[in-house]
């Protein structure tokens, strides 16, 4: 993919093993550049993994990942000032406090957005000398999305963003990504929140078993029938259907 290309994130092909199990199984997809993508499935659809490919944690065995026009693994140095992590869990040292880590982060960027504009708009403050491990999971949460942003990244990769959030803290989060996408950062995201798909996505990729299984807008996949979102996620949990 060329450095222009409009797609901000092309996966070709991938396949991911973990010796016997197939995570990722020959898949292909793409996200456009300035856009919020969602990334649905159940556990075990290889969401994460996919996820962890593109912000070059691990090195595809089969298949290709371009970022931003970029190898990962290869354009490693090139890429990660460019991009944002929020991981699902952990990211910060247990004993740091939460806007004491927030802040080493900004010194490393070289414009960083201002950590007191995070702090607010995230709801930290009441937090802010707590050490990480005290924190809940909805605090962990905010601060893991203000570390991912705090770079100014053009691409930013969320993992179940509003996990174990409050219904306010959660309608945030999402007003901050819808804002982030307006000023043209290009958003993936994976989720089990199907309110959530449909409230931000551009676009909805839907993976099981590693496989891409429906992609479209969210009117696509439910307001003109060829899905119902819950529907379909409800029927990829049932553990009685055939695997």
């Amino acid at each position: 993919m060329p450095p222009d290309s409009p797609a901000a994130v092309e996966v070709a092909g991938l396949v991911m093993r973990y010796g016997e199990k197939t995570a990722v199984d020959g898949l292909t997809l793409g996200v456009a550049r300035h856009s919020i993508t969602a990334v649905l499935g159940p556990n075990g659809a290889g969401k994460t993994t996919t996820l962890e490919t593109c912000e070059g944690y691990r090195r595809p065995q089969q298949g290709s990942v371009r970022v931003l026009g970029l190898d990962p693994i290869a354009d490693r140095a090139r890429l990660l000032p460019r991009i944002g992590v929020m991981l699902q869990e952990g990211g910060a040292w247990s004993g740091v406090r939460a806007e004491e880590m927030l802040r080493h982060l900004a010194r490393l960027h070289a414009h960083p957005l201002e950590v007191e504009m995070l702090v607010d708009r995230l709801g930290l403050a009441e937090c802010g000398r707590t050490p990480y491990r005290r924190l809940s999971g909805g605090q962990q949460q905010r601060l893991g999305l203000a570390m991912a942003l705090v770079g100014r990244p053009e691409l930013v990769f969320v993992d179940e963003p509003t996990a174990g959030m409050d219904p306010h803290a959660r309608r945030t989060t999402w007003e901050l990504l819808e804002e982030i996408r307006r000023d043209g950062v290009t958003v993936v995201l994976t989720t089990h929140h199907m309110d959530e798909a449909e409230r931000l996505a551009d676009v909805v990729h839907i993976l099981d078993h590693g496989r891409l299984v429906a992609s479209g807008t969210p009117a696509e996949l439910t307001d003109e029938g060829r899905l119902d979102l819950e529907d379909v996620f409800v029927d990829l949990t049932d553990p009685g259907r055939a695997s």
